[in-house]
């Protein structure tokens, strides 16, 4: 995936991707679903407008809001010959850093976030650790700073060996792991300390590709009257997530929040070709951020 991106600050920000799949053979029944623009509202982070094109097949599409406020977008078409392309941007206006994000109170005690999934269940080895951490934290903050430099410390960064679909453990025993990686094994690490946490897809402005990291759910620390927050941390960064962090969608791990995915009936896979550009907008161009 290429990407152009120009600035590591807060401003106006166009996020433009595409997503074409090439077909051997014709395909029926293709349904697909991307996850790609940001939702109305993340912390600093403001939808201004976006929009999508569809491109080599008729489609019919619908735009819905999933549990967690993601913003999905559906497709369905009948046949695709030869290819398809999705293309969709987002006006996003980043007001301040992703560091931390305000939460209703009840979600501290939200299920989703606090229960492993396929990718975030904690094998001995995890639940072993996490017990670990626990005795040795004196608060959620200092749990979440723990788990955090517990798993970039537990795995060297290394892409190609692991895939989206591989589970922390494995990712874990293996020694190696990208984003994804990290981000499972320190949820996993969180859920089974009983801290509940979010996995977290979108991109670091000024760098390329898509990025993931964790949203660890607590009182905030700086607020005596308790205020729920999301502290976001990057374990593969080892590092909290601060400026330059830019949030597409939030959820229990990747499978919530795959940015493209679908089905269809066909004798052959299709081959992707992804793009992507992120970079400071034009405020006069674009009337509706002023």
């Amino acid at each position: 995936m290429r990407a152009e991106i120009e600035a590591d600050g807060e401003g106006l920000y166009l996020l433009e991707q595409s997503f074409r799949y090439s077909y051997a053979n014709p395909v029926l029944r293709l349904r697909h679903r991307l996850i790609v623009v940001p939702p109305a509202v993340h912390g600093a982070q403001y939808r201004v407008d976006h929009g999508l094109s569809v491109s080599g097949a008729p489609v019919r599409v619908s735009e819905t809001v999933d549990g967690f406020g993601n913003h999905v977008m559906d497709m369905e078409t009948p046949a695709v010959a030869e290819w398809i392309e999705f293309a969709a941007w987002a006006l996003v206006d980043c007001r301040g850093p992703a560091a931390m994000t305000a939460l209703p109170p009840q979600s501290v005690d939200d299920d989703r976030l606090l229960a492993s999934t396929a990718l975030t269940r904690a094998d001995g080895a995890l639940a072993e650790a996490a017990l670990d951490l626990c005795a040795a934290s004196s608060s959620d903050m200092e749990l979440a700073e723990r788990a955090c430099t517990w798993s970039r410390q537990s795995m060297a960064y290394l892409y190609g060996v692991t895939k989206v679909d591989t589970p922390a453990a494995t990712a874990l025993a293996g020694g190696h792991g990208v984003c994804q990686d990290y981000a499972h094994v320190m949820l996993a690490l969180c859920r089974a300390a009983g801290l509940p946490a979010r996995y977290v897809s979108g991109h670091l402005i000024g760098e390329g590709g898509s990025h993931a990291w964790v949203e660890v759910v607590m009182s905030d620390p700086t607020d005596q009257a308790g205020q729920t927050v999301a502290v976001a941390f990057d374990p593969t960064h080892e590092r909290r997530a601060a400026e330059g962090y830019f949030t597409v969608a939030v959820g229990r791990d990747y499978a919530d929040v795959a940015p493209t995915s679908g089905t269809f009936d066909g004798a052959c896979p299709g081959e992707l070709s992804a793009r992507k550009r992120l970079g400071l907008a034009d405020p006069s161009r674009y009337p509706a951020a002023s």
